[in-house]
């Protein structure tokens, strides 16, 4: 059974009781990610998640780090485009201790500039890292097509210009901006006393007062691109993609579907034919991004940039064959089951399920029942799968981004948009 409780102030609170678990899992949810920001504060979301964790006026970094480790448990925080998460994990026994430590990060953290001056260094070394791994520049660049001229299209970590102008003022502002009782969510999964836990939250937080934020989304016109990367790389990486739905379309499930048949899975069309059948890939797979109101389906192929023709001609024709109906009923109710079975053995994690309560009363103001969602995954029908499958696969609108050598291999913008411009209805 899942509850609700609102505070006075606008705080919500989820929960879930699993009886027979000895543990539980607690997030604070605040929706504010890079989709709240300007080109001025632009990464200061994600700042904000690393400093919660560089001291309080009651504890120091070294103390929080060792509380936790004294009680076994787990804590940690990620940013996304539209939320940022502060979570732990721990022993029943232990819930009050932890609720302690989360709600001293989160209302006393110090924000001091020589801190802010280190971890500015920090997260500059973690863009460095990203900027090392092709596979998600070509994901990174393939978002800023997509979402272009809007905040979503920001990179999360922000860029080393941007962070080297942080200071406490700016990160206090930023906070009391974009953090308020209103657009914030404390779920909690697992073995716990309900009214216990409702008043440990109103203990903590009820004296949190703030305005409403008003969020209101910016919408950039999505235009096909096809952008190269030049990088001194022995292999060749490739996005594939299109603008797609957003988390509440009736079409959210059918797409879910798609992606679990076209790339998703070891038995998936991608994975089949480009790489078991043809040789032509080492990796290859499809994903969906959902946001509230749009999203992105990308393909990633890594390959050998003698490969690349042949890997996209196949990619772009196992689309047309989805697209034209070439998709079996055993493949459909197959996918229709792992999707299922994947969904009901992430019921048995407690921070899987602190997630998505906390996650979907955040976003969608909504609780959902396992059972609503594996019916709505059963009522997906045949024909709705074909019908995003028409609305997706245009090769009209697909845009592409690729890294590799680019002055080794010259003439490779040119291939592929010749493999582009062939005809694969026919």
């Amino acid at each position: 059974m899942i509850k609700k409780h609102t505070l006075d102030n606008g705080l919500r609170i989820t929960m879930e009781k699993i009886d027979y678990v000895k543990s539980a899992s607690i997030g604070i949810w605040v929706k504010v990610g890079s989709s709240n920001e300007n080109e001025e504060t632009n990464g200061l979301s994600h700042f904000i998640e690393h400093m919660l964790f560089k001291g309080t006026k009651n504890r120091k970094a070294n103390q929080i780090a060792e509380e936790i480790d004294s009680l076994g448990g787990q804590l940690n925080a990620f940013t996304s485009k539209e939320y940022t998460c502060f979570y732990v994990k721990v022993l029943d026994e232990n819930i009050e201790e932890a609720v302690d430590i989360l709600s001293d990060m989160f209302f006393n953290s110090q924000f001091k500039q020589e801190e802010i001056e280190k971890e500015i260094s920090v997260v500059i070394e973690e863009i460095k890292m990203y900027e090392d791994s092709p596979e998600d520049n070509v994901h990174d660049k393939l978002t800023e097509i997509v979402f272009n001229d809007s905040p979503m299209a920001y990179n999360i970590l922000g860029t080393e210009g941007n962070l080297k102008t942080f200071t406490t003022e700016k990160v206090l502002n930023y906070m009391n901006d974009n953090y308020s009782p209103y657009n914030t969510v404390i779920a909690i999964a697992g073995n716990f006393d309900e009214n216990k836990f409702i008043n440990l939250i109103k203990n903590k937080f009820d004296s949190w007062k703030n305005n409403e934020v008003i969020h209101t989304d910016k919408h950039g016109k999505y235009e096909r691109k096809v952008i190269p990367i030049n990088k001194d790389l022995e292999q060749l990486h490739m996005c594939i993609g299109n603008k797609t739905i957003g988390r509440h379309d009736p079409y959210y499930y059918p797409l879910t579907i798609l992606n679990n048949l076209f790339g998703g899975t070891m038995s998936s069309r991608l994975f089949q034919e480009v790489r078991e059948k043809k040789g032509l890939v080492y990796s290859v797979y499809s994903f969906v991004s959902n946001y509230t109101n749009s999203g992105i389906f990308s393909i990633y192929a890594g390959m050998s940039f003698n490969q690349a023709e042949d890997a996209l001609r196949t990619i772009l024709k196992e689309m047309i064959s989805m697209k034209n109906g070439n998709i079996s009923m055993k493949e459909f109710n197959r996918a229709k089951q792992q999707i299922k079975g994947n969904y009901i053995l992430s019921l048995e994690s407690t921070s899987s399920r602190m997630s998505s309560i906390g996650r979907k009363e955040l976003l969608y103001n909504e609780i959902q029942y396992p059972d609503e969602i594996i019916e709505k995954i059963n009522n997906v029908k045949y024909d709705d799968v074909l019908k995003i499958a028409n609305e997706l696969f245009n090769l009209d609108e697909l845009s592409i981004t690729f890294a590799g050598n680019l002055k080794k291999h010259k003439d490779l913008e040119e291939k592929i948009n010749k493999v582009l411009g062939d005809n694969y209805e026919s």
